[in-house]
C-alpha cells in the first residue's frame, strides 16, 4: 500500500510540475524554490537546485516582469508565444527530475510525459487568451491572469497534499483542453487574419481579386469565415455591402 501511494505521489508530482510550468513556469519554480527552502516541500534530490537563493531571486524577478506582461492585452499573447520555447522544454525537464533516482529509461519517459503536458497546458492557456482578447475591455484579461496564477499554486498545492485528487481534476483539464480545441484554432486563424490585415497583406490580395472574383463566391467565403470566428459581425457586413453594391456608371 506505502509504494502505491508513493507512485501516485510520484506520478502528481510529476504531471503537477509540468503542468503548471505550462502555464506559469515562473510562479511554479517560486513555489517549488520557496517550499523546499522553508522545509514545506520535500523535494526530490535532482530538484532541490530549486531551493538556491539565486534560482529563487531569478524565479522571483521573472515573475514580477510576467505579473505585468501577462495582463496587458496583446502583450500576453506575444509573451507566450515567446515562452513556448521555454515553458515546454522547462516542464520536460522538471518532469524528468520529479521522478527521483530512477532509471534512465524511466526519466526520459517522464521528460516525454511531462513535455506532452506542458505543451497542452500552455497551448490551452495561451489560445484561450486569444480568445479573451477579441473582447476590447481589459478586466476579462486581468481575471484570467490573476486566475492563472491562483490556479497554479493551489494546482501545485494539491497534487502535493492530495495526489489522488489531483489526478482526478488534471483528467477534467485534459477533457476541458480537446473541448477548447477548435476554438483555439480559430482564434489563432483569427489572429493571423488580423494580422495580415495589419500588414496590408489581406487588402492587398482583395484588391488584386476583386475584379476576376465572382462576388457571390466570395459572399459565400465571407459566410465561411464568419462562422469560424475569423470575421466579426461587423466586418463581414462591411465586406457584403463592398460586394453588393452596384458598380459606379462609366463616365
Amino acid at each position: 500500500m506505502e509504494e502505491y501511494q508513493n507512485l501516485i505521489q510520484t506520478i502528481a508530482l510529476t504531471m503537477g510540475v509540468s503542468w503548471a510550468s505550462g502555464i506559469n513556469l515562473y510562479a511554479a519554480l517560486l513555489v517549488l524554490g520557496i517550499g523546499g527552502a522553508s522545509g514545506n516541500i520535500t523535494l526530490p534530490a535532482e530538484l532541490q537546485m530549486l531551493q538556491d537563493p539565486m534560482i529563487i531571486g531569478a524565479a522571483g524577478l521573472m515573475y514580477f516582469v510576467e505579473f505585468f506582461a501577462d495582463k496587458t492585452p496583446g502583450v500576453d499573447s506575444g509573451w507566450d508565444t515567446i515562452h513556448t520555447f521555454i515553458r515546454i522544454p522547462a516542464g520536460a525537464m522538471l518532469a524528468a527530475g520529479s521522478v527521483g533516482e530512477v532509471s534512465n529509461v524511466m526519466e526520459i519517459t517522464a521528460g516525454i510525459l511531462g513535455g506532452g503536458m506542458a505543451a497542452t497546458s500552455h497551448a490551452t492557456k495561451a489560445g484561450s487568451r486569444l480568445l479573451i482578447n477579441t473582447s476590447p475591455e481589459p478586466f476579462s484579461n486581468w481575471g484570467a491572469s490573476i486566475g492563472e496564477d491562483i490556479l497554479v499554486i493551489a494546482g501545485l498545492w494539491t497534487a502535493l497534499n492530495h495526489p489522488t485528487l489531483f489526478l482526478v481534476l488534471l483528467l477534467v483539464f485534459i477533457g476541458l483542453a480537446i473541448w477548447l480545441l477548435p476554438k483555439i484554432f480559430r482564434a489563432i486563424r483569427l489572429m493571423a487574419l488580423r494580422l495580415a490585415q495589419w500588414l496590408g497583406l489581406a487588402q492587398k490580395h482583395r484588391e488584386n481579386t476583386a475584379g476576376a472574383e465572382d462576388p457571390l463566391a466570395r459572399l459565400g467565403q465571407l459566410k465561411t469565415l464568419l462562422d469560424q470566428g475569423a470575421l466579426t459581425q461587423a466586418e463581414f457586413e462591411e465586406q457584403k455591402a463592398r460586394l453588393l453594391q452596384p458598380n459606379p456608371p462609366p463616365r
